[in-house]
């Protein structure tokens, strides 16, 4: 990973973000790049394949963060960047350069927009879960970066201090979306003090076996712990599998079903999204 891409608003959310950013960029020596996004004067703004209850799509006017006010949280942001980047002791430059550095933009679009271009040029993307109330914009910028950049997207509680990527799980069923993950998750994997593959019970799905998976990063030079939870619930199991094991992130892939037969019926993506608070790293393509 060399380029690791944070979206900013001067938010406490966004500091945590950023702070893990740059955490992550001195261990996998990686670039920060720090982006405050600005809406377009009086547009809507979807919420990406959002529905709500009743299967209509979902907007939000983006009056919110839009004008003359963003203006100066733009500004803010950018005080905000330099700051954590200086506690990093991470130059602030203009151009990109090979050398781990700290490189700030702003760009005027939906978060859609933005991070459907900025995503796919990035290795990781870091945000915040949103709050549980009052948390439109973040859930925007969240879903906006899963579902638009097809890079992996770190997704981060609200709260906690705990460093992470030292204990790793990964959530395996066998699928080609899982696969994906591990293989993006792969320069934490190799630097993780501890990595474990957590399975739900019987394995009879097409694709590799846990075991099968253990032999391939054998090649890598990792040495996992295989975790099979028996529970009808695969989220509760993964959760289970996750504490017992002590973990500080889990890498997962997203959506292996359609995400509004997700939204309607609830899954594994879903749960981890909105209701498990721990670092989730997790890819959808």
């Amino acid at each position: 990973m060399r380029v690791i891409f944070v979206p900013v608003a001067d938010r406490p959310e966004c500091a945590k973000a950023l702070r893990t950013a740059f955490e992550l960029g001195r261990q996998l020596e990686a670039s920060v790049v720090g982006c405050h996004i600005r809406a377009h004067t009086n547009s809507e703004v979807a919420f990406p394949s959002g529905i709500d209850s009743l299967g209509r799509s979902q907007t939000i006017s983006s009056l919110v963060w839009s004008g003359k006010k963003n203006r100066k949280g733009g500004q803010a942001a950018k005080t905000l960047f330099a700051k954590v980047a200086e506690e990093h002791k991470y130059d602030v430059v203009k151009k990109p350069r090979p050398k781990p550095s700290a490189v700030w933009l702003e760009k005027v679009g939906s978060p859609d927009n933005v991070l459907s271009i900025m995503g796919p040029v990035s290795d990781l993307i870091v945000v915040s879960r949103p709050e549980s109330k009052g948390g439109d914009l973040a859930n925007l910028f969240m879903l906006s970066a899963l579902m638009y950049s097809s890079r992996p997207v770190l997704i981060l509680p609200q709260s906690g201090k705990k460093p992470i990527g030292r204990r790793v799980s990964i959530a395996w069923n066998q699928s080609a979306e899982a696969a994906r993950a591990v293989d993006a998750a792969m320069p934490l994997l190799q630097q993780a003090e501890q990595v474990s593959i957590i399975s739900c019970g019987p394995e009879r799905n097409l694709g590799p076996k846990s075991r099968q998976l253990a032999t391939y990063l054998a090649f890598w030079g990792i040495k996992p712990e295989l975790v099979n939870v028996r529970e009808s619930n695969h989220a509760k199991a993964i959760i289970k599998g996750y504490k017992d094991t002590q973990s500080d992130l889990l890498v997962m892939g997203a959506y292996s079903r359609s995400r509004l037969r997700e939204r309607i019926f609830g899954g594994v993506t879903e749960h981890m999204l909105h209701k498990a608070n721990i670092p989730v790293l997790m890819l959808h393509t």
